[in-house]
């Protein structure tokens, strides 16, 4: 007998659809149903062999090498559809999550939750701070509970 999709099953997907490194109780509080529910529904869905996994996708625009040369190779098979090789010798762009400036040499990281925002100087970082208080401390608050 086929599996019916519930209107949990649909949301917890479409959730999961937007950001598959959630949570089961980050996708609890989007859905407004109990963690317990959420993994209950997600194993179901994975048994019966709807979701067969999370997949990474990457921004390959984000990497840099320190040779040009190399970077052009690189882009030029992954559009010709090849598999790519990511190594230690390419670095990934950051930008200031407040100015989108570029962040040189080492970025100041500003850790909110689970998150890690990045910034190009102190400067940036404080006006972010100052920007987004009541929500920094609104997140702040709740991972303390």
């Amino acid at each position: 007998m086929p599996l019916k999709l519930d209107d949990i099953d649909l949301a917890i997907l479409e959730s999961l659809v937007k950001d598959g490194r959630k949570s089961f109780r980050q996708i609890s509080r989007e859905t407004k149903v109990s963690t317990p529910t959420v993994k209950l529904h997600y194993e179901r869905l994975v048994n019966a062999g709807l979701i067969k996994g999370v997949s990474v996708e990457l921004d390959l625009g984000k990497l840099e090498t320190k040779t040009s040369a190399n970077l052009d190779q690189i882009k030029h098979k992954s559009l010709n559809g090849n598999k790519i090789k990511i190594g230690k010798d390419m670095l990934v762009k950051i930008t200031c999550d407040y100015c989108n400036g570029p962040t040189h040499n080492k970025p100041t990281i500003l850790k909110v939750g689970s998150q890690e925002r990045f910034f190009c100087c102190t400067s940036c970082r404080t006006l972010y701070k100052e920007k987004y208080r009541n929500k920094i401390e609104s997140i702040t608050k709740s991972n303390q509970e």
